[in-house]
Formats: C-alpha cells, sequence, structure tokens
C-alpha cells in the first residue's frame, strides 16, 4: 500500500477497504493495515483481488473521488467517478496542447531527454561492469554521444526536429546493445533493432517486454483520465496509442532494457525458450512467456528513489505517477511535464 501524489495504490492481494466515518481502513485477513483520511486523498486505485466497500464507492462518487480498478498485471478493467466535474476538462487540455506546436514540443521535448537520460545511465551502468577495456571505451563513447544530444534539446523547438533527436540517440544505444549482452551470445547476439518482425532471440525478448510496458502506460493514463491515443511525441493513427508510447519512450531503458539484458546475462532465458517461424520470425515459447512475465512482475515489485516525489516507488507505479504528472502539467499545475529519471 502506496500514497503517492494524494492517491492510495492498494495492490495486497485480498485486502479490503471500508469506509470508516471520514477514513479509508485498508484490512487484510482482519488485520488493520493502515488508515487514511478521506480528506487527503485524490483518488484511489486497487491492483487485481482487492474490494472496496459499497459504502466506500457511494461516498467516493459522492465527493467527486476517482476509484480505478486493475488487474493484477496492471491492465484497466474500470475507472468510477461521480458527476463529471474535471475531467472534461482534462481531455480538452490534452487536445488543446496537440493543437498547439509549442506545447506539444514542450511536452515531447522533456519525454526525449528523460528516455536519453536513462538509455545513458543504463550504459554507464554498463561501463563499470565491463571487464574489457574495448568494450567499455565503446559504451563510453555512446554515453558520451547521448550527452552531446541531450545537450541541443532546449535549442529544439520543432516537434520533427525532436524526433530527429530520438531517433539519432536510439540508434547510438542500440548500436552498442550487443556488447552489454554479456551471456550465450551465440544465442542473444545483437546486430541491429528489428521490431516487425523480431528476427532474432534479444530483439524478440525486446519486443514482448515493450508491449507489457506500453499496455502499462495506456492502463495509466486511462486511471487518470487521459486518452491513451492522443500524443504528441508519437504522431496520431487511427488504433495508436500514441500517448501511451510517448510515456513508455522514459520507461523502456528502467523497465524494459534492464531486465532484459538481466535475464540474458544470468542466463535465465536459453536458446530453448525460443522458436523459429517460417516468415523468418522469433517467438517466445509458452515456457520461456511465463519466464519473462514472472520476471516482470518481480521487477515492478523493486522499489526506486523517484526525484520528485523525494520518496521510493514500487517500479511498477512509476508508470501510474508519471501519469498523474502529466496530467498535473496539462492542467497547469506544473509548468513542465517532469519525466521519471532513473538513478
Amino acid at each position: 500500500m502506496h500514497e503517492l501524489l494524494n492517491v492510495l495504490y492498494v495492490q495486497t492481494q485480498g485486502a479490503i477497504l471500508r469506509l470508516e466515518n471520514d477514513t479509508v481502513r485498508v484490512q487484510v485477513e482482519g488485520e488493520t493495515k493502515l488508515r487514511a483520511p478521506l480528506l487527503r486523498l485524490g483518488g484511489i486505485v486497487v491492483f487485481g483481488r482487492v474490494t472496496i466497500t459499497p459504502y466506500l464507492i457511494h461516498r467516493c462518487a459522492a465527493d467527486g473521488r476517482t476509484l480505478v480498478w486493475m488487474d493484477r498485471h496492471g491492465r484497466f478493467r474500470a475507472r468510477v467517478e461521480g458527476p463529471v466535474r474535471g475531467n472534461v476538462l482534462l481531455r480538452h487540455a490534452q487536445h488543446a496542447a496537440l493543437d498547439s506546436s509549442r506545447s506539444a514540443a514542450l511536452i515531447a521535448r522533456q519525454i526525449v531527454a528523460g528516455k536519453i537520460r536513462n538509455c545513458r545511465a543504463v550504459l554507464q551502468r554498463a561501463v563499470r561492469e565491463s571487464d574489457d577495456e574495448g568494450t567499455g571505451q565503446a559504451l563510453s563513447r555512446a554515453a558520451d554521444r547521448l550527452a552531446r544530444i541531450l545537450g541541443q534539446l532546449p535549442a529544439m523547438q520543432d516537434l520533427n526536429e525532436l524526433r530527429g533527436a530520438e531517433g539519432e540517440a536510439a540508434r547510438a544505444y542500440f548500436d552498442v546493445f550487443g556488447l552489454m549482452v554479456r551471456g550465450d551470445r551465440a544465442t542473444f547476439g545483437f546486430r541491429r533493432r528489428t521490431k516487425r518482425p523480431p528476427t532474432d532471440a534479444t530483439n524478440c525478448l525486446l519486443s514482448f517486454l515493450y508491449a507489457l510496458l506500453r499496455n502499462e502506460c495506456a492502463s495509466a493514463l486511462e486511471g487518470v483520465g487521459l486518452d491513451p491515443q492522443i500524443g504528441y511525441l508519437h504522431s496520431l493513427r487511427p488504433g495508436r496509442p500514441a500517448l501511451a508510447l510517448d510515456l513508455m519512450e522514459e520507461l523502456r531503458p528502467v523497465l524494459a532494457d534492464r531486465l532484459a539484458l538481466t535475464l540474458i546475462n544470468r542466463r535465465q532465458l536459453s536458446a530453448g525458450d525460443f522458436e523459429a517461424l517460417p516468415d523468418g520470425s522469433v517467438r517466445l515459447t509458452d515456457a520461456g512467456r511465463r519466464t519473462v512475465v514472472t520476471a516482470y512482475q518481480r521487477r515492478k515489485e523493486e522499489e526506486v528513489q523517484h526525484r520528485l516525489l523525494k520518496q521510493a516507488v514500487p517500479l511498477g507505479l512509476v508508470p501510474h505517477v508519471q501519469a498523474r504528472l502529466l496530467a498535473r502539467h496539462l492542467r497547469g499545475d506544473l509548468a513542465v511535464y517532469p519525466p521519471f529519471l532513473y538513478r
């Protein structure tokens, strides 16, 4: 149970949330684990097998306090609120930011900056862990290249220019991604990023993790009342969750790339966890998929220090925190959107 940005997140399976006077009481197996005054809560988000009593639901609806249900894996299920008050204004602000080239570029620039800084943190960690001088130097050069691109971002006002910088940074990052693979290079050797379809085991693993993360980000955005299809960095296309793709950019290195490297380098995955298809693509077997999903769920439980909140936050809640920060920026409560930065 975590209270972040005036929102109560409950992930403990079997928990029951009750209304007690003007307080939310959280019980697990008959024992009270938390009491939180309603006055300081703007919303409640529950994951999986968590019960909210009807009295609490009615009170939250009457107060305009949002209730969000996710499944245990973080997929959005439902959102309940009372008479419409602020949500229509938030959606209007989201659309207005898209119509303003300045506002859209401001959000996109922060997203790109967050992604590049987090990619650079992954490279710098790999440099520290490398026992080969040549590999370390190549990774350091790539990190320096990302730093140069990062330094150029403040002068960029055009969305296409920002997209170009993001693409250049991604190429520099993936050019050396294979150097961070230390386990079973015969199976997991990486030359370049291939997406549709992935043509090797490492690209297959990355694509699967990115799909999991995209769903997490879409659910987090739904949870705060934003439209996942109205994005800024990614262009709009029918059926494309552009804002979810935007949000996941800064989180990919942390929640997906680092996990992929861990699974490979610790030999938790092997060639037997993948199968080649007649069209030349590669996919995870059922057993391999279970291994990855289990590791992903454990990764989400790890806590990291959130620089803005100045407190420890489970990685699985970071998309939800960032979605709320983006909503606050769109409402005008924050001058700029603060991306998540991994230490």
